[in-house]
């Protein structure tokens, strides 16, 4: 699993750059994001890329399309495997409400369902596992989508750069102690409480998913704002949870006051706490390269923890009944 989180960065510039069919379709007012795991992560972080447009979005990660959906809405499905029985479902959905489609798989029921039904369909390969082909998800899709996205050319390349600068700090050839994703894994001794503000939710949502696939530990992940009005009490006896605190250099002036706050609180009451802090830029960058470098994180946490991080015995149980 390490040797295809080593070759991220050179994934995401092979994905964006390959000769894959464009699309480009009109009239869209309403973008749905369907996929499990893995490949529901790539729809949180394109949802988040894309929260500022006038595009309306939703992530759908279930059984069933939105009531709203109809021929107006664009329905992008990706399941690595091609046979996510959620995500097929959703699929067929789709069809019948008269929403456009594209679907991204390395084959499987997905394909032949979209060649018989003469829909858009995309072969991405699977590298490792659906969680490490990440980047080969989010960046193909980029390429496929670049006519359809409002996201620059310019944006996408700055975050590969990005990443390949935090490639070198964190990466399995760098096992010192100035590897942020080590040094944070080594930290980790009690249950993860994530704590992190709107814009970065899809990051601390797949740190969450990524420690309890890799690590195979249990983890917690909370919107700081929110919790602000609930969670919180729950420092108020002692806890067997571990906060850490995912902030984005440019958050709104108001969330920044709010950290001061909570970390202010944590201190008076020797709660100790974690932070990791995004890259500076657009909003892909930060999302991608919190992504990469929490990833690691729970790889090396699994490590740590004498856990092999790749097999997934319980997902694999749940599959085999429910197929």
């Amino acid at each position: 699993m390490h040797k295809v989180y080593d070759s991220w960065p050179t994934l995401c510039r092979q994905c964006y750059e390959k000769n894959y069919d464009p699309v480009n379709f009109k009239d869209i007012e309403h973008i749905i994001f369907v996929g499990m795991g893995g490949s529901g992560a790539v729809g949180d972080v394109l949802s988040s890329i894309l929260s500022k447009t006038k595009i309306h979005l939703h992530v759908v990660k279930g059984y069933h399309l939105p009531s709203t959906a109809n021929s107006k809405t664009l329905v992008v499905a990706t399941s690595a495997s091609g046979n996510t029985s959620e995500t097929l479902n959703v699929l067929a959905d789709a069809k019948k409400n008269g929403c456009k489609i594209i679907a991204f798989s390395s084959g499987g029921k997905m394909m032949n369902y979209c060649k018989k039904n003469k829909l858009d369909h995309r072969i991405v390969p699977i590298s490792n596992s659906p969680r490490a082909s990440f980047p080969i998800y989010l960046y193909s899709i980029l390429n496929v989508m670049k006519n359809v996205f409002p996201i620059s050319k310019k944006d996408v390349m700055d975050s590969i750069s990005h990443l390949e600068k935090t490639k070198l700090q964190i990466y399995s050839s760098n096992l010192g102690k100035k590897n942020p994703a080590l040094s944070l894994a080594k930290s980790m001794s009690n249950t993860p409480m994530i704590y992190y503000p709107a814009g970065l939710g899809a990051a601390a949502t797949r740190f969450k998913n990524s420690l309890q696939e890799n690590a195979k530990t249990h983890a917690i992940a909370e919107d700081v704002i929110e919790a602000c009005h609930n969670g919180i009490v729950s420092w108020e006896k002692p806890s067997s949870v571990s906060p850490i605190l995912i902030q984005g250099k440019d958050d709104y002036i108001k969330t920044k006051l709010l950290w001061k706050i909570v970390k202010e609180y944590f201190v008076q009451n020797d709660i100790p706490y974690q932070e990791v802090y995004s890259v500076s830029g657009s909003i892909l960058s930060k999302v991608v390269n919190l992504v990469y470098l929490l990833d690691y994180t729970a790889i090396y946490r699994a490590v740590l923890t004498k856990v092999d991080p790749t097999p997934v015995k319980s997902i694999d149980f749940i599959k085999e009944r429910i197929t």
